[in-house]
């Protein structure tokens, strides 16, 4: 069905012993949450590779990143997820509705017409959606496009069951992506928007630098399509230098203790990278995050 190289996945898969692999999975999973770990985090492996390394570890769902997906062709990715078990937390990424990166308007909502779909076609909870640098427009005009393009998706993510998930940057690194750099940026479009499939992403790197932010939680969470864990050592500066949780000094347990008296039991995508985690060991990071993840959220359970 896959090929050679996804028969040679799914025999890799078929190698871990099945109650290990049962046990190693139940601890990515808990009542307050499900782990997910995002493919940016293991850059240089395949879609294939992710996956069979990701089940190996223990890790029960994945982030997809459509570079990946495309690699390894849409249909085959679809089967091979149905096959391993494996739960998709969300596909990233679509945007640029404001033309910073050379695309009209129509054409950005067509890329996130075809991402919906390709999401539903993994049965990913969510898209992330990212507005696109202001490109020379006003902060109005640029708001105003992008209300503009959640608007005219929403119909299709509310058919093809997947939430529009925008995600607010901080202002040290959002630049080339996006004009959305805090809460109150995206909120205040959520209510402009107004769709019950247009929801937000919770990355810690971005947002956990806010001395707000936990306090704030209770009125978050029903806004909430995915919460993204990552740590940093300082606030971003040009480019996102993330590092392996509980290494650096953003206040993970506080915001987790708070998003879990909240309510939010749903994905929590382990996302990594910078040059800090350039030449890490894959496998070791997995590890190091299905850990993580059992003392921030398990315990709690």
């Amino acid at each position: 069905m896959f090929g050679d190289d996804g028969g040679r996945i799914l025999r890799q898969v078929a190698t871990v012993h099945t109650t290990e692999r049962k046990y190693k999975i139940s601890k990515g999973l808990c009542l307050l949450g499900t782990l997910s770990v995002n493919e940016a985090t293991t850059f240089r492996w395949t879609f294939e590779e992710d996956v069979a390394h990701y089940i190996e570890e223990g890790i029960p769902a994945i982030g997809v990143w459509r570079q990946k997906l495309s690699d390894c062709g849409e249909e085959k990715a679809a089967e091979l997820i149905q096959e391993t078990g494996l739960r998709v937390s969300h596909l990233f990424w679509a945007g640029g509705f404001t033309g910073s990166d050379g695309r009209t308007f129509r054409a950005s909502i067509e890329d996130a017409e075809e991402a919906l779909r390709a999401a539903a076609s993994l049965k990913a909870e969510s898209l992330i959606v990212y507005s696109g640098a202001r490109a020379g427009h006003t902060h109005n005009h640029a708001r105003r496009l992008f209300k503009e393009a959640l608007l005219e998706l929403a119909p299709l993510a509310a058919e093809s069951r997947v939430a529009l998930a925008v995600e607010p940057m901080h202002p040290g690194c959002a630049a080339e992506f996006t004009f959305v750099t805090s809460l109150d940026d995206v909120m205040n479009l959520l209510d402009a928007v107004n769709h019950d499939h247009v929801k937000f992403v919770l990355d810690t790197y971005h947002l956990g630098w806010d001395p707000q932010l936990v306090q704030r939680i209770p009125e978050l969470v029903p806004r909430l399509a995915l919460v993204q864990l990552a740590d940093g050592k300082h606030a971003p500066k040009g480019e996102q230098d993330r590092c392996r949780l509980g290494d650096g000094v953003l206040p993970l347990r506080e915001i987790v203790d708070a998003l879990a008296a909240a309510g939010y039991n749903g994905f929590y995508d382990v996302e990594l990278l910078g040059e800090e985690l350039e030449n890490a060991d894959y496998r070791d990071l997995l590890r190091h995050a299905r850990n993580a993840f059992a003392g921030l959220v398990e315990k709690r359970a």
